[in-house]
């Protein structure tokens, strides 16, 4: 599972960097600490053998994520289109609602782009996490570099919850599961997240 984002202290908190706060939440969920690599990322391990499973945040800026992504799946081996899952930002999707999908377009998440780039193929696993609403007449790169407003973090925090709950169940139960389950709940508003819920169309852009 690789989320998608920015190092530094500088863009800690910022929109652009909830892939990196799920991967974060997981890391410290299972207890296993970050570690450096030689791939351009900070990596945590739980398990061993077959059931190993790797963690992972790209420290090579977001346009430039396909690098790190490649040279691990890559090394160990992944078949990225059933092995790997990339959590990014979307700020098409409002704030609190996820989308997963298999396949297709990065939809302008240039971080997405790079990564289907560098693996040759969109057969790529991504789980999106709403942002937005972009503002009329924002610049969309200075809206994600932005960190959430004080109204909004309380709602964030909820999502990004939400967020890794469903990274665990799309390695527990797969992608299907997690599209009926997740794809158009909205966690903000009054809904049953048992009830039967309805895809929404590709592609957000970013």
């Amino acid at each position: 599972m690789v989320g998608l984002g920015n190092p530094g202290r500088q863009y800690e908190a910022t929109r652009h960097n909830v892939g990196f706060e799920v991967v974060d939440r997981l890391a410290a969920r299972w207890g296993v600490p970050w570690q450096n690599s030689r791939f351009e990322a900070l990596v945590a391990q739980r398990g061993s053998g077959p059931e190993k499973v790797f963690l992972a945040k790209p420290l090579t800026y977001m346009n430039h994520s396909g690098r790190a992504v490649a040279a691990l799946c890559r090394y160990y081996r992944l078949r990225p289109e059933e092995q790997l899952l990339v959590v990014c930002d979307d700020f098409q999707l409002p704030l609190g609602r996820l989308r997963f999908r298999s396949s297709g377009s990065a939809g302008g998440q240039k971080g997405l782009a790079d990564v289907l780039l560098h693996l040759g193929t969109q057969q790529v696993p991504r789980l999106r996490i709403g942002v937005g609403p972009l503002p009329p007449e924002e610049d969309p790169a200075q809206f994600v570099l932005a960190r959430f407003a004080s109204g909004e973090r309380e709602a964030a925090e909820t999502m990004l919850d939400l967020a890794a709950e469903a990274v665990q169940d799309w390695l527990e139960h797969g992608m299907q599961y997690c599209m009926n389950r997740y794809n158009g709940l909205r966690p903000l508003e009054e809904s049953s997240p048992d009830a039967p819920l309805q895809d929404q169309p590709e592609d957000s852009a970013e």
